[in-house]
């Protein structure tokens, strides 16, 4: 039983791997690239990214900037998109994005957690939460996206 087990643990993990290979590698040449966002995790029902906190995205005064972190956030759930609804069948965009910053950020790392809220034909509702390095919670972001046919 153990290692029935211990082999699937090991097919998820081949799995997990492959999809997080493919969002990272799709990022070459794009501002996924430029803002150095890369896809660290993902599970059944959600994607998480990763961005450093350096001066390339910081507002004037040195600390993180909104439309940094809102770019952050359309990357994961545009990409957790492509993934959970067959990309390869879809176009899939963002259609509107909301952030509420509470918090500042001025080194370190953020993570944007994608989870679907309302998985629809045509539309659906992420809820992205941006944390630090210390799991304290940075932004949170909603993002309505739209999958349309590839022809």
């Amino acid at each position: 039983m153990l290692c029935l087990i211990l082999q699937k643990h090991e097919e998820m993990n081949d799995y997990k791997e492959k999809i997080l290979k493919i969002c990272n590698d799709n990022c070459k040449g794009t501002l996924m690239e430029t803002l150095e966002i890369e896809y660290v995790d993902v599970g059944e029902n959600f994607l998480v990214g990763k961005m450093p906190v350096t001066s390339k995205v910081f507002q004037p005064d040195g600390v993180l900037h909104g439309g940094a972190t809102v770019a952050l956030a359309e990357s994961v759930g545009s990409a957790a998109s492509y993934i959970f609804l067959n990309g390869q069948e879809f176009f899939v965009r963002g259609i509107e994005i909301a952030a509420n910053h509470v918090k500042s950020a001025k080194d370190g790392n953020v993570f944007a957690k994608a989870v679907i809220l309302h998985k629809g034909r045509t539309t659906q509702l992420w809820e992205i939460k941006i944390t630090d390095d210390n799991d304290d919670l940075i932004s949170v972001c909603k993002l309505t996206t739209i999958t349309l046919p590839r022809k």
